[in-house]
């Protein structure tokens, strides 16, 4: 094993599980302002850098949030190709979506102060070495 090989599995394994809890609530927010299609979707998602992922995650994503009646499909036409299905989120939908964006701030905030040293904590550390 080289030198930083663990690390960087280690820090790979935490962006993958920190997606993983978030990818279903940024995709319901980029739904928030109307209906769009799966490869849309995917574009927005690339785009951030931190949340790009494959069509083999986002697909089975949409098909749940459908079964879950977050979502709603509908048919539509396309100018460059075949048809397209486009997702739009249901008051169940917006719903989910209000109570994780009430929820993440505190989340978000108590995540921070624990990753964070403080003075007692780099102070009790020194101690222990």
């Amino acid at each position: 094993m080289e030198p930083g090989e663990a690390s960087d599995r280690a820090a790979s394994k935490a962006a993958s599980q920190l997606r993983k809890g978030v990818l279903e609530y940024c995709v319901l927010a980029l739904m928030r302002d109307g209906a769009r299609y799966g490869v849309e979707l995917l574009r927005e998602l690339e785009e951030t850098g931190a949340l790009a992922t494959s069509q083999g995650t986002v697909y089975p994503l949409l098909s749940r949030l459908r079964r879950d009646a977050l979502v709603v499909t509908t048919w539509r036409e396309s100018v460059s190709g075949p048809p397209r299905r486009y997702y739009e989120l249901t008051e169940a939908g917006h719903a989910a979506l209000a109570e994780f964006t009430g929820t993440w701030p505190d989340f978000r905030d108590t995540v921070d102060r624990l990753l964070t040293p403080t003075a007692r904590t780099q102070t009790s550390g020194e101690a222990e070495r």
